[in-house]
This record gives structure tokens, C-alpha cells and sequence, in this order.
């Protein structure tokens, strides 16, 4: 049920109760059989039990909703400070990768496949990026390998990644 439909039907049935309410006050007054007026008031403790659901329903909604977008909220400064304290070590990184492959004697476009090698894009990603065909980048990635003395995709990512992730003594 959406917020408007859960409004929608809280005001009716506090209008039934408040209606209820009325009627009973003049009944009671005009003497009209008990059985009558203890009917109206099931009906109408009935409409303000389900008007004190609904809106208890809907603010711990919202109560969950608020700790959510605050939860996010840190989430997102976390990720932020993240970013910051990384990125000095990712430009490092990048740096040294850069160094390397220039000890390889890599060309210029040998360095651009080799690191879009690194982050995990296929031939045809890497073609598609750089507007060159399959062929010419497979041709490319093979003398990468050549070079470097590696013999694939995932020896030269292991030989960039295997100091960064040993344990920590």
C-alpha cells in the first residue's frame, strides 16, 4: 500500500469513528436499545484501532526509512575517506605499473592494452575503447606477453597484484 492509499484510508475511518461517535452520543440521548449503540461503538473502536495501526505502521516506517538514509549517508563518507587515503596509493601503483611496463619496452599502445588488461577488459572491451579491431589488440596483447615474459592475462594482472595482496605480518 502506498503513502497516499495508506492516508487515503486512515482519514475514512477516522471519519467513521468520529461519525460513529456522534451517532452514538445521540442515540443514547434520544434512547434509542442498547444493542444499537454497543454495535456503533465496536464500529467505531474498531475504525480508531485501525487509524492508530495505520499511522503507528507508517511512523515506524519512516522511523526505518531515516535510520536507512542515515546508515547510507555513512556508508557514503566512509566510501569517501576511502577514495582519499587510496588514491595516494593507487597513483603509486600506477606509477610503478607505468615503470614497468616501460622496462618491457612497451609502445604506447602496448601500455593503454596492458592496463586496461589489468583491470579485467576483454579483447573486444579493450578494442571497442580504443577504436581498433579484435585482431589488432589480440596482436597487441601478444607482444605484451612476449616482452614481459609473461604468458597471459593473468600472469601479467598476478605479477602487478601478488605484493599487494599477501597477508600482513
Amino acid at each position: 500500500m502506498n503513502q497516499k492509499e495508506r492516508w487515503t484510508i486512515t482519514v475514512i475511518l477516522f471519519v467513521i469513528a468520529v461519525l460513529a461517535s456522534v451517532d452514538i452520543y445521540n442515540d443514547f440521548f434520544e434512547g434509542v436499545a442498547i444493542w444499537h449503540i454497543s454495535i456503533e461503538f465496536v464500529v467505531g473502536i474498531i475504525s480508531l484501532a485501525a487509524v492508530f495501526y495505520l499511522l503507528r505502521g507508517r511512523f515506524k516506517l519512516q522511523r526505518s526509512l531515516t535510520q536507512e538514509q542515515k546508515f547510507l549517508n555513512e556508508l557514503q563518507i566512509e566510501a569517501e575517506k576511502w577514495k582519499q587515503v587510496s588514491k595516494k596509493y593507487t597513483k603509486g601503483l600506477s606509477i610503478e605499473i607505468d615503470n614497468q611496463l616501460d622496462h618491457w619496452n612497451l609502445t604506447k599502445a602496448e601500455k593503454e592494452v596492458a592496463f586496461l588488461l589489468i583491470k579485467g577488459l576483454s579483447n573486444k572491451e579493450i578494442g571497442e575503447i580504443r577504436n581498433t579491431s579484435v585482431p589488432t589488440v589480440r596482436t597487441q596483447t601478444n607482444a605484451i606477453y612476449s616482452k614481459s615474459g609473461l604468458s597471459g592475462r593473468s600472469e601479467l594482472s598476478a605479477f602487478f597484484l601478488e605484493e599487494l595482496l599477501l597477508p600482513q605480518k
